[in-house]
């Protein structure tokens, strides 16, 4: 059978993760498949579980991380060339950043014939500075020269890729988009609702707002803590706001919530503040059934595995309209859209929703037949082994 050593970043929360290990589990017996993962950050929560609940065993780099190191990386370079010289791919899948560029290097240095990279998400605006990002541009354009097939995980992925950032041109490009298991998001919603609220002490009458993901800036939580405020100003109903995640910029956010004047709890499971930072959930299905709303202000997005969660959980979206995030919501049925970073929009749309209840179940009924046969991970393992047996043709 033919052999792939899939490479990725790092196993952290999010969809890269969780594609690299259906892609690895669900492609046997057709396709043999070593995983090799870089190490997490420090203030990362491991999502070691995925592959653990999936019997796999990655081989892990110890040098590799996220970050740039230049003798990590290449150290992780030449420890690359070593797992290739000894598995002796048919195919070399990279995905993400640091694991496309250190990873395709050893494959087009090693020789190997068919290499696939997936840009999960791009880091070519509100990542790094100019000169950083131009470097980035002038890296990524190199490498797709030597790419056998580029994957865009979304077709407005895919136009920025090529039309914007002039990557590599059209016909180097598959769309694939992510898949998942979101069978977990549909099964016993509501004894997960009692559980999660009565955890966070809760009130019937209480709207949970949520909001998932790393405390990073071009996630923007800054956008959220302001529009919480307005919200919270204006409503006449009960809310309670949750920042599921952590990273870096706990502390800043901790510090606007602070100056904002929102009253907030680390975790304290019987406070009444409106803003609790629970740090990292692992089963997010259950935190997704106590919530009623769905909030994303990020600066740039991929595909945000988050809202795909949210609308298989049945949950209205309020989100900023930036990258990929049209190909995988219905703006005015999923979710209420407004440009990247507009404070007043963002925030009325936050009140909309939390004002009136049949707007916000209108929404939740429309969200899980949506997302169900567009991103389920048996979707995503046929499309690539379709994208495989055509590149090895």
């Amino acid at each position: 059978m033919p052999k792939v050593l899939r490479i990725i970043n790092r196993l952290n929360l999010g969809g890269p993760t969780y594609n690299a290990a259906y892609l690895t589990k669900y492609l046997e017996p057709e396709f043999e498949t070593l995983l090799v993962s870089g190490m997490k950050d420090e203030n990362e929560e491991s999502s070691e579980f995925i592959v653990r609940n999936l019997d796999l065993h990655p081989l892990y780099i110890p040098e590799m991380y996220r970050e740039l190191n230049p003798f990590k990386d290449y150290k992780s370079y030449y420890r690359l060339r070593k797992i290739i010289e000894e598995f002796k791919p048919d195919i070399v899948h990279t995905h993400a950043a640091k694991a496309g560029a250190v990873g395709r290097l050893a494959a087009i240095h090693s020789g190997v014939k068919v290499i696939v990279h997936t840009f999960h998400g791009h880091v070519f605006h509100s990542y790094f500075n100019p000169v950083k990002t131009r470097m980035f541009l002038g890296i990524e354009r190199y490498l797709a020269k030597r790419t056998t097939r580029i994957i865009a995980i979304s077709s407005l992925q895919l136009n920025e890729l090529v039309n914007v950032y002039s990557i590599a041109p059209a016909n180097k490009f598959s769309v694939v988009p992510l898949g998942f298991d979101l069978d977990k998001f549909e099964t016993n919603q509501e004894s997960k609702r009692k559980e999660f609220r009565a955890k966070y002490n809760l009130d019937d009458d209480e709207i949970a707002i949520g909001i998932v993901g790393r405390l990073v800036p071009v996630k923007n939580h800054d956008l959220f803590l302001k529009a919480l405020k307005i919200v919270s100003q204006k409503t006449t109903k009960k809310i309670r706001a949750f920042i599921i995640g952590d990273g870096e910029q706990r502390q800043q956010v901790e510090q606007t919530a602070a100056k904002l004047g929102l009253s907030f709890d680390n975790n304290n499971l019987q406070a009444k503040n409106i803003l609790t930072f629970t740090s990292w959930i692992k089963d997010i299905d259950v935190s997704n059934a106590g919530m009623d709303i769905l909030a994303l202000t990020s600066f740039n997005e991929g595909t945000p595995v988050s809202l795909i969660e949210a609308q298989a959980s049945s949950l209205p979206i309020v989100s900023t309209d930036v990258g990929g995030i049209r190909d995988i919501v219905i703006d005015g049925e999923t979710a209420l859209l407004s440009p990247s970073n507009n404070e007043e929009e963002f925030a009325a749309n936050l009140l909309l929703l939390v004002e009136n209840d049949e707007i916000r179940q209108q929404m939740s009924f429309k969200g899980a037949g949506h997302v169900k046969s567009r991103f389920s991970y048996q979707r995503l393992c046929a499309d690539m082994s379709a994208t495989y047996q055509t590149l090895l043709a």
